[in-house]
């Protein structure tokens, strides 16, 4: 773990570098459940991978395990703090990191986030990647006309919050907005989370796979 500046306070997270001690900056934001060992785990691929990865800690330490506590921290989760920790944790990572900009992967709420980021900091994003993720609060949509990063987004066809449907009207949005370096994959046959290793009754390896086969292609693409 390490301490950034933010806002006038001091932020953690997790980070992960690779042998080499230096490669492109990837910020991982997590899902609801908080930064678990799961996240801490994509850091440490990325790692493996060449980047150099960091993952906020947005509840501050706190993490759940029931669905019901997850959802009360994320709801508790004040949107304009998250932004501002943001900030402070992407120009740590900028500070340790090389390459031509900063590349964003978020899980469900943090694929939301993801979206959030690269609308507030579009001076050092410059790819981001929403796994089955959109923004959770209906009142805070960004102004999607400031998001300059390449989008990659990774959904599930069962998926009954970032449905299909959902998954379109961003991709619309996205482009309307003047945007169109967008391509969204869904997979076929999946769950929400089909990511997620730790939970076997949604976990889908074939789909993770290419999914972070993917990712791994395209942030070497936009940040080398």
């Amino acid at each position: 773990m390490i301490e950034f500046a933010s806002n006038g306070a001091t932020g953690r997270g997790y980070l992960a570098t690779p042998e080499g001690g230096t490669g492109p900056g990837v910020i991982v934001i997590q899902e609801y459940w908080g930064l678990v060992p799961h996240i801490e785990d994509v850091c440490e691929r990325f790692a493996a991978e060449g980047f150099v990865a960091l993952a906020p800690d947005f509840y501050h330490g706190k993490t759940a395990s029931e669905p019901d506590e997850a959802a009360k921290l994320m709801m508790a989760m004040e949107l304009s703090k998250a932004a501002k920790d943001f900030s402070g944790a992407l120009d740590a990572l900028r500070e340790r990191s090389s390459g031509s900009g900063i590349g964003v992967v978020g899980f469900c709420m943090g694929g939301g986030l993801a979206l959030v980021l690269a609308t507030v900091r579009p001076d050092a994003v410059r790819a981001v990647v929403p796994f089955y993720g959109l923004i959770p609060w209906p009142d805070a949509q960004p102004d999607w006309s400031a998001l300059r990063a390449s989008v990659m987004g990774h959904f599930a066809e069962k998926d009954h919050m970032a449905t299909p449907e959902r998954v379109a009207e961003l991709e619309r949005t996205l482009r309307e907005a003047g945007n169109d370096d967008v391509i969204m994959y869904t997979y076929p046959g999946t769950d929400h989370a089909f990511f997620n290793d730790t939970r076997p009754e949604v976990y889908d390896a074939e789909a993770a796979r290419l999914a972070w086969q993917r990712t791994v292609e395209f942030l070497r693409a936009k940040l080398a």
